[in-house]
């Protein structure tokens, strides 16, 4: 059998095929414009990405079955008859929202969306995004009058352009703050308080299963990036845990039939994924900036050429008292804080370029440790865990990373799991179970003795200084 797997992510979209002989490999690639009108504001071109994916469906030749990936939270409005987008994509990363969710936190709202969704007020969640293009958007307002509005997430988007058929699944509906995670269904409670009207979103459908056809190949599989990563992870029981390093870090560990609900840790329980027959749940912790603080620092030429992040000669940054807090977008699990700024602190006249580059490296994985810090404190997770992403090819970063964890780090030598997930989740709605890519193995990294806790602390220290600064 042969699956198409298309994992839309935030910059770039890519086309995996999966063959019957059990190669898997990129077939086409393509990147798209980030748009930043403003500051806080993130958008994508909705005909730009449709085109990109028109693109990979191309290049994928024939297939038995064809699996898409989406960014999240990212979501637009569209025209039901004519499918023309009718705003931007507002995409995860933007915090245009937050003086609304302030206001509705002062409300007492948080209480019903934890209750509901086990998710905080907070701008990365798609709810008040479609609320925002709902309310600012003339056209939008103009289809909802006429009957003809569609709101959603990407997927929603792509679907119905591409297979006609206007649906998500449950782990992308589970990262709006509309869906209800007990009963996998839209919440109209959550969609009044949001200004969201539910006859405009669409359906809730299993990740595996039937999202009609394209070109005359089924779509079985639909599925929220992140999730899919940790699919192709091959995380399928409680405790078991991977971390993807894309534009952020994404932690997600597997729960099973529990659902999680820690706020008090800044923990996100989700849907992993779902069949017809079941669902899994799991647990998530973000990081904003990952691979984007490394492009922040290529854009402002403090990183000349990414080999320069591959090793240093001078000690860990923050035993010399230098650390960087990766808030460009502010901080998310476990504090939740849109108005925490970035910084540097620590630096001195002899502090060089160098030092900077590392504390980079530094902040994004100590930032990580306080997202599994949090995880441990409420769900056993398994002692090695599996990681990705750019910045899991740093040899400074990982080690450091398994020093501040205090945990094995088993680091993916294929590079594309999202991709591969997708495909997985897409063959197993076929009744097919794809298995791991065999080699190269994970490369193994054990943790060395370290001051860890005084780098925690250290760290907790900056980070109490960057918040609220906005």
């Amino acid at each position: 059998m042969r699956v198409a797997a298309i994992d839309q992510g935030t910059t770039s979209t890519r086309l995996l095929i999966a063959e019957p002989d059990g190669r898997v490999e990129i077939r086409h690639a393509v990147r798209h414009r980030q748009i930043h009108p403003a500051p806080g504001l993130v958008e994508h071109d909705p005909n730009e990405l449709l085109a990109n994916l028109r693109a990979c469906i191309d290049a994928a030749g024939p297939c038995d079955a064809i699996g898409i990936a989406n960014q999240g939270e990212s979501c637009l409005a569209w025209d039901a008859r004519t499918g023309e987008p009718l705003s931007p994509v507002i995409v995860w990363q933007d915090s245009r929202t937050a003086d609304m969710l302030a206001g509705l936190e002062a409300d007492g709202a948080a209480a019903l969306t934890l209750a509901r969704t086990g998710l905080p007020l907070d701008a990365y969640f798609s709810a008040s995004k479609l609320a925002w293009i709902l309310s600012q958007t003339p056209a939008a307002r103009a289809a909802w009058a006429a009957g003809r509005l569609r709101l959603g997430t990407t997927d929603a988007f792509f679907l119905d352009r591409l297979a006609g058929t206007f649906a998500t699944d449950p782990a992308t509906a589970s990262r709006t703050s509309l869906m209800n995670l007990e009963t996998l269904a839209w919440d109209p409670d959550l969609c009044r308080l949001f200004g969201v009207p539910l006859e405009c979103l669409p359906e809730i459908r299993p990740t595996t299963g039937d999202f009609g056809a394209i070109n005359g190949t089924p779509v079985t599989a639909s599925v929220v990036d992140q999730q899919a990563a940790l699919y192709g992870h091959g995380c399928r029981r409680p405790g078991e845990a991977k971390i993807t390093f894309g534009t952020g870090a994404f932690a997600l560990v597997v729960t099973g039939s529990r659902i999680v609900r820690a706020p008090e840790r800044g923990l996100l329980p989700t849907v992993a994924c779902s069949t017809s027959e079941t669902t899994l749940y799991a647990v998530e912790g973000g990081v904003y900036d990952a691979g984007a603080a490394v492009e922040w620092a290529q854009r402002t030429g403090l990183v000349a050429d990414l080999s320069e992040l591959d090793s240093f000669a001078a000690p860990p940054a923050i035993d010399r008292g230098l650390t960087f807090v990766p808030a460009l977008s502010g901080l998310a699990c476990p504090h939740w804080d849109r108005t925490a700024g970035a910084l540097f602190i620590g630096m001195t006249a002899a502090t060089t370029r160098e030092d900077l580059c590392r504390a980079l490296l530094e902040g994004i994985a100590l930032r990580t440790a306080e997202v599994i810090a949090a995880m441990a404190e409420e769900v056993p997770i398994a002692e090695t865990l599996s990681i990705d992403g750019g910045l899991s090819r740093s040899r400074t970063f990982t080690r450091f990373l398994a020093d501040c964890l205090g945990r094995r780090l088993a680091v993916a030598a294929f590079d594309e799991l999202t991709a591969f997930g997708t495909a997985a989740l897409a063959a197993l709605a076929l009744g097919i179970e794809l298995a791991l890519p065999p080699d190269p193995p994970p490369t193994l990294i054990a943790p060395q003795p370290a001051p860890r806790e005084e780098r925690r602390a250290r760290f907790a220290e900056a980070v109490a200084r960057a918040r609220g600064w906005r």
